[in-house]
């Protein structure tokens, strides 16, 4: 009896291709989507989201010419309680968070997860680029970067558990997003030359601190810039418009380059100070998971990565608790921020991460 699979597809051409690629190897699929939102909640544009009602028909549209079944999963109180409100606590407490991450944490590998348990499903399938594999002499199932390096998700998976990883799979892991797109054409998709999405899927837009004002329905008072030395420098327009290390937008004329490099709650200020000051040594993580072991018994030279996008980069990472990481880094590095999550990486293998304290 053949293998069945629970396909998360997003409207997206990696999903749709994920499809084609489960179904052809014999698994019994069924295509799903979450649905998240409500498109009028979040002003929606078609070709930067995902989840939106028009990815729901491209979805359908890939399942119909696919020959599987689909079905559309109304998860929408979930995705508010665990993704948004999560999303705008970490803004109003001064940190940078991760949306993506917890949407896989909680969404599409906890949530859709249990969905498939129910249905009987054998696996949970997804468009991701990463590839999972068992170790036989750890006894473990291990989680590693994809073949194609500018489309590794690894980053955003590391929160996946030993459970999980063993019911998942990701067929586009070998693969290059250039072949991904030449199936998607071979096949005529609707979706295959459809735009990547690049924002925040509930932030069409980008403009984090207008979403939050109109989704909370609450201003977030004017207050000062300072220079680390408590010099008034001008006015910042609400503390939620800032992030550790910007620039841009600061809407000030100063006589040479600053950046935000701390945001005081309390007192309503923004830090500002010059490049240098930006760069640190350590980090402090918390809400730890680790997929290569139970714990690191001692201290170990791994590398980090503290933003999706970055190098990772050689540090010694010690648990100091149970679920507490202290990483110190051979070089220091900037604008670590708070709330974004650190990756450790042994050569191309994820062996955890956190959330950075």
């Amino acid at each position: 009896m053949a293998k069945k699979a629970l396909i998360a597809m997003s409207g997206g051409v990696d999903s749709s291709v994920a499809a084609y690629l489960i179904k052809s190897k014999g698994y019994d699929a069924v295509g799903v989507t979450m649905k998240l939102f409500d498109n009028e909640d979040i002003g929606e544009s078609r070709e930067k989201t995902c989840c939106s009602l028009d990815d729901i028909e491209d979805a359908r549209s890939v399942a119909y010419k696919l020959d599987i079944p689909y079905y559309v999963f109304n998860f929408k109180d979930n995705f508010k309680e665990k993704v948004i409100d999560r999303f705008i606590s970490a803004y109003e407490n001064g940190a940078t968070p991760n949306p993506c991450i917890d949407c896989n944490r909680f969404l599409k590998f906890e949530k859709l997860m249990q969905r498939a348990d129910e249905l009987e499903c054998d696996y949970v399938v997804t468009g991701h680029y990463g590839i999972i594999f068992y170790d036989k002499p750890s006894g473990r199932y291990l989680l590693k970067k994809s073949v194609d390096l500018s489309k590794d998700q690894s980053y955003v998976l590391y929160s996946m558990t030993q459970k999980q990883l063993a019911k998942t799979l990701l067929p586009l892991g070998e693969m290059t997003k250039t072949q991904t797109r030449e199936i998607a054409e071979s096949l005529g998709f609707v979706n295959s030359r459809k735009n990547d999405s690049q924002d925040i899927c509930f932030v069409p837009d980008g403009d984090y601190a207008k979403f939050i004002e109109e989704y909370t329905n609450k201003k977030y008072p004017c207050g000062d810039f300072v220079d680390s030395k408590g010099n008034v420098l001008g006015e910042h327009k609400g503390i939620i418009r800032y992030t550790i290390g910007q620039r841009k937008g600061l809407g000030l004329a100063l006589p040479h380059p600053m950046y935000v490099m701390k945001k005081d709650l309390e007192n309503n200020k923004v830090i500002l100070g010059e490049n240098e000051l930006l760069f640190s040594k350590e980090l402090y993580a918390t809400d730890i998971n680790l997929i290569t072991c139970d714990k690191i018994e001692k201290p170990q030279r791994l590398k980090a990565r503290v933003r999706y996008k970055q190098q990772e980069q050689w540090a010694t990472v010690e648990q100091i608790d149970e679920n507490r990481l202290h990483i110190e880094f051979e070089q220091p590095q900037r604008a670590i921020a708070k709330g974004q999550a650190v990756v450790l990486y042994d050569d191309d293998i994820v062996v955890g991460g956190g959330t950075i304290e």
